[in-house]
């Protein structure tokens, strides 16, 4: 767990924030007034990812930035697992207890089960969704044979599988305070003119000892055992996020989470939803296109911000 007070050489300056209500300590960023964005990172970053949206949209928004269990400032409780429904479970109780509504879900990586989830249980607390390179599992028919397609062509998850299969999973994971750079590269990283020692420290920091790691860890095994699940939303639940104004911003250079197989799967969850291609970007778009992931958000944000969620539709296009 990295230490609250940290911000990396001024590039996080953002007060630590706990709530105790998922059962641990969860840190969070809460910064700006006004709309809420609810800011979910995935696999293995943390609030961390999100500082330039943090930075160029709290004057108008406020963005709520947790880190999931196991990650980033938020404690790593050995005696708890870390499959996707437990993080979905933590979310909830998070919301509740911060008493969120009106959430626009900005969302990365597994992020995106994540947010997903707790969009099936508390549709009424959402208004828009935003998808940075983050699946939106939603029931959908092809779901299945979505991710066994993504999964046979994805490096990270066909090392996943071997890794888990020959034994070296957990020593690999174990280790990421020294290693987590070549994981970032593995699922697609570009955009290396941003890697200086700050960073570096503000990635591998949250991952001290293989205990700390249990998290990254639990991520990553949940795929290999099969033991995340992803939440049924009802056909209300379903039938409101047809309506709701959703943005999918995707860089094409993913090796993780193929756009042709997981932007199917946001059309399918929003008809209405509008997609932005970066095409030099990779899976972390908010690290390697970062000006270009805030201009595309800023200008949804602004284009719906008056938009009413029985409608669901939009004035801009992608």
């Amino acid at each position: 767990m990295i230490a609250a007070h940290e911000t990396f050489d001024g590039t996080f300056p953002y007060a630590p924030h706990f709530s105790s209500a998922p059962g641990f300590r969860m840190h969070y960023a809460d910064e700006g007034a006004g709309p809420v964005l609810l800011c979910l990172h995935g696999e293995p970053t943390w609030g961390y990812l999100f500082r330039r949206l943090v930075a160029g949209l709290s004057g108008s928004y406020r963005l709520v930035v947790p880190d999931h269990m196991g990650f980033g400032k938020s404690e790593t409780p050995r005696d708890r697992t870390y499959w996707l429904q437990d993080h979905i479970d933590n979310l909830e109780a998070f919301v509740l207890d911060l008493g969120l509504r009106e959430i626009t879900l900005v969302m990365h990586d597994f992020g995106g089960p994540v947010g997903m989830g707790l969009l099936a249980r508390r549709p009424e607390l959402v208004s828009r969704v935003v998808a940075l390179n983050a699946p939106t599992p939603f029931g959908q028919s092809a779901l299945p044979q979505v991710l066994a397609a993504n999964a046979a062509a994805s490096p990270w998850f066909t090392w996943i599988a071997r890794a888990q299969a020959d034994g070296t999973l957990d020593d690999v994971l174990g280790a990421l305070g020294y290693n987590v750079l070549s994981t970032l590269k593995l699922n697609g990283f570009q955009d290396n003119t941003v890697i200086t020692p700050a960073w570096i420290r503000a990635y591998a920091t949250a991952f001290p000892t293989r205990e700390e790691s249990l998290g990254a860890l639990g991520w990553a095994k949940g795929f290999a055992l099969g033991a995340h699940r992803f939440e049924s939303p009802s056909p209300h639940a379903k039938e409101a996020a047809t309506r709701l104004p959703a943005l999918a911003v995707w860089g094409m250079q993913d090796r993780t989470l193929r756009a042709e197989h997981f932007l199917p799967l946001f059309h399918a969850a929003f008809p209405n939803g509008l997609v932005s291609e970066l095409p030099a970007a990779g899976h972390y778009s908010p690290e390697d296109a970062p000006e270009a992931v805030l201009a595309l958000v800023r200008l949804f944000l602004d284009a719906t911000a008056s938009e009413s969620r029985r409608t669901g539709t939009s004035d801009i296009t992608a």
